[in-house]
């Protein structure tokens, strides 16, 4: 399993599996100097992390953060920032029954097909329980780009919009033993003009990349979208004004990206997540011995009945590593190193 590793120049490796002792990574090209607020990483990890409300998963896990190198005197050393946060609610026993099932919606199969062997346990390596890295390094991500604030919100979820109806459709599957998705929905705010990197890189394929690559995610469309198949090049083109000195554009149908490259305008894009695949209803399966079964789940297993609640701090921790690096790459674009240092660097 050699695909553990994100990023161009902000860069991490990440490690572990839902019911090790651990998960964490390795983040190589961290910026040195840089006054690296723990708290501000562990608020993050506080919104992503399971058990503390009755719509997400009961697992428990504080999820602290430790970090073992990299830093001194509050300061990154330039060296690579490694940390942990360690399992604490793993109960492997809710698995046992199902070791040798392939669960509908879950990878086991194509694990055992490509690797012969697959860690059951929550899903090891395939668990949701990664992302909780990815928002740690998202944490680190968001204090180079200090300027640059991404909003991600739930849209919607089970076809529904707003937030009370949207709690409601949560509730009403998780009482049937079921499972909706839904739709996070992003605005980043005070984006450099200039990321992304034409032909192969662009600004909106690292997005893409970066959010497909989330579990349980199947959509993303940037702009418009899907919807600007059904619209003319006079209704979707955005026309250039100035203002305030600023060059700008009057609406914002292309998401905030031309060429692959940002405009400065607000960065809008969405991504579709799945249902959980995990529901209490019994389904029909195959076993590892090809033999056709009822798969039910133990009652007392826990899983979210709509995984992209707690994916919104995941959606929004990718954003900012993938700004981060973009940003990095930037300052070697041009010679005169005319592209302006964010403020803590000054």
């Amino acid at each position: 399993m050699s695909r553990n590793s994100f990023g161009t120049i902000f860069r991490f490796t990440s490690f572990g599996e839902s019911h090790g002792s651990c998960v964490g990574a390795v983040v190589d090209g961290c910026p040195a100097n840089l006054e690296l607020d723990i708290q501000a990483i562990q608020e993050m990890l506080d919104r992503r992390r399971p058990g503390f409300s009755k719509h997400t998963s009961a697992r428990k896990e504080s999820d602290q953060i430790e970090i073992l190198s990299g830093l001194f005197e509050g300061k990154t050393t330039g060296a690579p920032v490694a940390f942990i946060i360690r399992n604490q609610d793993a109960d492997s026993s809710q698995y046992e029954t199902v070791k040798s099932i392939f669960r509908p919606g879950h990878a086991s199969y194509t694990y055992l097909e490509k690797y012969g062997i697959f860690d059951h346990r929550g899903g090891g390596r395939s668990s949701g329980r990664e992302t909780a890295v990815r928002v740690a390094v998202g944490a680190i991500a968001r204090q180079i780009m200090k300027e640059t604030e991404v909003k991600a919100y739930l849209k919607s979820a089970g076809g529904v919009e707003g937030n009370e109806a949207i709690l409601q459709a949560i509730e009403k599957a998780k009482q049937e033993g079921n499972s909706i998705g839904g739709v996070v929905e992003v605005n980043i705010q005070n984006v450099p003009v200039g990321l992304g990197d034409p032909v192969y890189e662009k600004l909106e394929a690292k997005l893409a990349y970066a959010m497909l690559s989330i579990p349980a995610s199947k959509g993303f469309e940037i702009g418009d979208g899907f919807f600007s198949a059904t619209m003319k090049g006079d209704e979707h083109n955005d026309i250039f004004i100035e203002k305030e000195g600023k060059i700008i554009t009057k609406t914002n149908h292309a998401g905030g990206v031309l060429g692959g490259i940002s405009t400065g305008m607000p960065l809008v894009f969405r991504v579709a997540f799945k249902p959980t695949s995990s529901i209490f209803k019994p389904q029909e399966t195959l076993n590892t011995d090809r033999e056709n079964i009822t798969f039910s789940l133990p009652k007392t297993a826990r899983h979210d009945p709509c995984i992209a609640l707690r994916a919104v701090s995941v959606v929004e921790a990718m954003s900012y590593i993938v700004l981060a690096d973009c940003y990095l790459l930037n300052r070697c674009s041009k010679s005169n190193n005319s592209i302006p240092s964010p403020t803590w660097m000054l």
